[in-house]
C-alpha cells in the first residue's frame, strides 16, 4: 500500500517552535520543583498537638444541700392592757362570819342519842342438796322433810322421763348400750332454776337435756337455819341405745 503524502503540509517550518515550547514546560517543572517545601512531622509532634487542643470539660461538684426550717413564728403580741380610772363605784360583798361568841346559845348534841344505821349486805348460801336441812318443795309433794326430799327426787325424774326424747339416741347412731348424760343445775333461793349445764356422749343429746331440765316448774326454795338459800343439784339421764 502506497503511503500517501500532501505535498502542501511542511513539519520542518514548525521544528523550532515546538523545541522552544518544551524548553519553556522544562523550564517550569524544575522552578516548581525547587520552590515546593516539605517539613518532617513526627508523631510526638503530633500527639502535642491533639493534647493541646483537647477541651477539659469542667464537671461541677455537686454539693448536699440541706433544707433549712423556717425559724418559728414569733409568739402573738401581748394583749394591750387599757387603764381604765378609778371613777366606778364597786360595792363590796360583806361575808358574814359563822363564829359565834359568848352570848349565843351552842346546842351540844350527845352522840349517844343519834341512832347509827349499818346496812347490811345479804349474802346468799349455796348449800349442796345432800347436805340441805330443808329441800325444795316439788308442786304437790307434802309430809315430813325427808318425804318432801323425797317427793322432789322422784317428781324430777318423772317430768325428765316424760319430757325427754328417747329416740333421739338411736337417731344419732350412737353405739348400743346404755348412755349417760348428766345435768347440774340450780334450785336458787327464789324457786327457779338456774345456770343448767349438760355433759354427755353428744351435744344433742346434752342440749335436749337442757332443755328439759328447764321447764321444770317453779318450786317452794330450799332453807338452810330457816333462811333460802341456793342449792346445787346433779341429775344423771340413762339412756338405753339398742
Amino acid at each position: 500500500m502506497e503511503v500517501k503524502k500532501n505535498e502542501n503540509v511542511k513539519l520542518e517550518n514548525y521544528s523550532r517552535f515546538f523545541i522552544q515550547l518544551g524548553l519553556v514546560l522544562s523550564l517550569l517543572i524544575v522552578y516548581i520543583s525547587l520552590e515546593h517545601k516539605v517539613y518532617e512531622r513526627t508523631i510526638d509532634d503530633l500527639i502535642g498537638n491533639i493534647n493541646d487542643e483537647t477541651i477539659e470539660e469542667i464537671i461541677p461538684i455537686t454539693e448536699r444541700v440541706e433544707l433549712i426550717k423556717p425559724p418559728p413564728p414569733p409568739p402573738p403580741a401581748p394583749e394591750v392592757i387599757e387603764i381604765v380610772e378609778d371613777k366606778a363605784e364597786i360595792e363590796e360583798t360583806v361575808l358574814e362570819s359563822t363564829e359565834t361568841d359568848e352570848s349565843e346559845a351552842v346546842e351540844v348534841v350527845d352522840i349517844s342519842d343519834i341512832d347509827e344505821v349499818v346496812e347490811e349486805e345479804e349474802i346468799i348460801e349455796e348449800v349442796p342438796f345432800a347436805v340441805i336441812e330443808e329441800a325444795p318443795i316439788f308442786p304437790g309433794c307434802k309430809g315430813s322433810k325427808a318425804q318432801r326430799k323425797a317427793c322432789l327426787q322422784k317428781k324430777i325424774r318423772e317430768h325428765v322421763n316424760k319430757k325427754y326424747n328417747v329416740g333421739l339416741a338411736e337417731e344419732l347412731g350412737l353405739d348400743p348400750g346404755k348412755k349417760k348424760v348428766y345435768v347440774l343445775f340450780k334450785i336458787n333461793h327464789k324457786g327457779d332454776i338456774t345456770d343448767v349445764r349438760a355433759r354427755g356422749p353428744h351435744k344433742r343429746l346434752e342440749k335436749e337435756a337442757v332443755r328439759v331440765v328447764q321447764l321444770l316448774p317453779k318450786m317452794i326454795p330450799a332453807k338452810q337455819r330457816g333462811k333460802a338459800v341456793n342449792i346445787k343439784y346433779t341429775l344423771p339421764i340413762t339412756l338405753e341405745v339398742r
